[in-house]
C-alpha cells in the first residue's frame, strides 16, 4: 500500500465531499437522523465552504495508490487548535491512514500545546480511536445539532 498525505487542493473538493457523505452516513447511522446529516453536509461541505477550508485551514488528504481515501481538517486561532474531522472511507479504515493523517496535522500545529476534538457519544469507532491515540476526556455536554440533541465528548491531546 502506497500512502501519501498531502495538502488538499481545490481539485480534491469533490472527493472530500464524497468521503464526508459516505463516512457520515456510515458513522452516524442510528445516532443522527439522515435528514439532519444531509443538512449538515450541505452547509459544512458546500463548494463555498470547502474553498475556504482549502485556503484558510489545515486540510490534508490521504491517497492510497493515487486515490484519495480520506481527509483531516483542523482549525486554529491565537490560542486553540481544534481537529474538526478525520474521515476515511470505511473500506480503507484500520490500515493506519487515520494515524498518519493525525500525525501530519500535529506537525502542522507547531506552536500549539494541545489539540481538541469533539466526538458524539455512541460513535464507538471514533471514541476508541481517539482514546487509543492518547486523547483525554475534558468534558461531556449536550449539543443542539440542527435541532437534534446529541451528547458530545470533548477530548484533548497534549502535543
Amino acid at each position: 500500500m502506497e500512502l501519501l498525505i498531502r495538502n488538499a487542493e481545490r481539485k480534491d473538493i469533490k472527493e472530500i465531499q464524497k468521503i464526508a457523505k459516505v463516512t457520515w452516513n456510515h458513522t452516524y447511522k442510528g445516532l443522527i437522523p439522515l435528514e439532519i446529516q444531509n443538512e449538515f453536509l450541505r452547509m459544512a461541505y458546500s463548494d463555498k465552504s470547502m474553498k475556504k477550508r482549502v485556503e484558510k485551514t489545515i486540510l490534508l488528504v490521504a491517497e492510497v495508490n493515487n486515490k484519495v481515501v480520506g481527509f483531516a481538517n483542523a482549525f486554529t486561532n491565537e490560542n486553540n487548535a481544534e481537529l474538526s474531522a478525520i474521515y476515511i472511507y470505511p473500506d480503507s479504515q484500520g490500515r493506519g491512514v487515520g494515524t498518519k493523517l493525525l500525525h501530519e496535522v500535529i506537525k502542522e500545529l507547531r506552536g500549539f500545546s494541545k489539540i481538541t476534538v469533539d466526538v458524539e457519544s455512541g460513535n464507538e469507532v471514533g471514541e476508541k480511536y481517539y482514546f487509543a491515540k492518547g486523547f483525554k476526556l475534558v468534558e461531556e455536554f449536550h449539543d443542539d445539532f440542527l435541532g437534534h440533541k446529541l451528547k458530545t465528548k470533548r477530548l484533548f491531546l497534549e502535543i
